[in-house]
């Protein structure tokens, strides 16, 4: 049924967003994802191709109907994957930003075999990264960013909390004695 994956991919995404570490990726499903979206391009232009390009919606009401359940359903399809892939891309971001070490961080993948229901792990090694192939290229190439954009301001801690302090009075550590500093409230 049309829609159906998109929504176990938003699931997912749902799921991500509440977890401390990051699953790993759903490679099989955002595959088949992308197998249907071609396949519904496919009969879209399979039920167009013999109006040669002067179609009339008006004249063709149940080919019309056909195009646009398609043209929605690949619509759809699309947001879901991209849903996805922005909110792995925030957690990646965040945890860049908190200084955790996303491609050193390696989970092991259990899989069940067909016969007995025994557990195994995925490969040799006993761990499988986590992140696709583009995802570690993003960490790597972000990381460099975020190096190069805190060496600048080596004095300040970029990566502290955006949110204001909800204490009226706060203690303030001076790094730096720049006379005296006279505020709106004296």
């Amino acid at each position: 049924m049309y829609g159906d994956l998109g929504y176990k991919l938003a699931q997912h995404a749902k799921r991500t967003q509440a977890l401390s570490h990051l699953p790993p990726y759903q490679i099989e499903l955002v595959r088949a994802m992308t197998r249907e979206v071609r396949d519904l391009d496919k009969d879209v232009t399979d039920l167009l191709a013999p109006f040669s390009g002067s179609f009339n919606p008006s004249a063709e009401p149940a080919t019309a109907c056909s195009v646009l359940v398609n043209h929605l359903c690949m619509r759809r399809n699309k947001r879901c994957l991209l849903a996805y892939h922005r909110v792995r891309a925030d957690k990646l971001e965040e945890m860049c930003w908190i200084g955790q070490d996303i491609l050193d961080t390696e989970q092991p993948q259990v899989s069940k075999q067909g016969n007995g229901g025994a557990s195994s792990i995925a490969n040799e090694t006993g761990n499988q990264s986590s992140l696709s192939p583009e995802e570690e290229e993003y960490v790597r190439q972000y990381g460099d960013l975020l190096a190069a954009y805190k060496g600048q301001w080596t004095d300040v801690d970029l990566s502290g909390s955006l949110e204001p302090p909800k204490d009226l009075f706060i203690d303030v550590r001076v790094l730096k004695d720049a006379g005296e500093v006279q505020t709106e409230y004296g």
